[in-house]
């Protein structure tokens, strides 16, 4: 438990303190960097700006919002938190996509759920409160599940018309309630592309703030069936060989580049 409140005023930071800033959901960056010094811009915020603590591998940062856009008295821009996901930084990433998420929380429960009424800080805890009929809210995450469907040397890949143009990725969906994460391998693969897999296996987890997934990764195996897309998901789908990929998330980046790069991996040492 961290010795300092979740729940900071301004007269409460102190000279060290190290902040992440967000106007309009956006993130404050200068040279690829969104890590303010608290004397560059403590005096820039407005006086009922709000900072929320966040804890990060044994470091604490302050994250902080306004509408106020003051990048121009900073020399700094504002940028989507995707975009930040392929700079290359020595900053890690996931320092933003934490400080957006608890963020994205704290704005979304101001009042309470059940009855309306305002809630409170929690006193100990990153949680927040409504006296009037005792809910306790405290961030919550959404499971997906993310599959890299395999066919020997073959990959099945697939893009969206979210994507940018040429970017292929793994299958993707929010786990259901009821469902366990490999039913919904199993049902993502069949609605999106029509195909059946079988012999799931657990690879991997990453935290995904867009806006506050957890992605389980897993590897499924081909069993039987056509490609059949589901248009309103799915722009384009196909089997590749693993040496002759298509644009696709890198590794380091993306759980879905790490599926990828095991597989690759897997194949070459002769293990399927």
């Amino acid at each position: 438990m961290s010795s300092r409140s979740f729940f900071l005023q301004r007269e409460s930071l102190i000279g060290t303190d190290r902040l992440v800033l967000f106007c309009d959901n956006r993130v404050v960056v200068k040279d690829d960097n969104f890590i303010w010094q608290h004397k560059h811009v403590i005096d820039l915020l407005p006086a009922d700006t709000e900072f929320l603590l966040v804890d990060h591998d044994g470091e604490q940062f302050i994250a902080a919002h306004t509408a106020h856009d003051i990048s121009d008295k900073i020399t700094a821009e504002t940028r989507s938190l995707r975009s930040l996901l392929f700079k290359e930084s020595d900053i890690d990433f996931s320092i933003a996509g934490k400080a957006s998420q608890i963020l994205s929380w704290y704005a979304t429960h101001r009042f309470c759920g059940g009855c309306g009424n305002p809630t409170r800080h929690h006193e100990t805890e990153r949680a927040l409160l409504c006296d009037q009929c005792n809910k306790q809210f405290y961030p919550r995450i959404n499971p997906c599940a993310i599959v890299l469907v395999v066919r020997g040397r073959e990959v099945l890949l697939a893009r969206s018309a979210r994507f940018r143009t040429g970017f292929y990725s793994c299958l993707a969906g929010f786990i259901e309630i009821g469902e366990t994460a490999e039913d919904t391998v199993l049902r993502e693969v069949r609605e999106e592309v029509g195909i059946s897999v079988n012999n799931i296996r657990y690879v991997k987890s990453q935290s995904w703030p867009f806006p506050s997934q957890l992605m389980l990764g897993f590897i499924a195996e081909y069993e039987s069936g056509k490609i059949v897309l589901e248009p309103d998901e799915i722009e384009e789908a196909g089997w590749y060989d693993i040496g002759a990929l298509p644009n696709v998330p890198l590794p380091g980046i993306s759980v879905a580049g790490e599926l990828i790069q095991q597989y690759t991996e897997e194949v070459k040492a002769g293990l399927f």
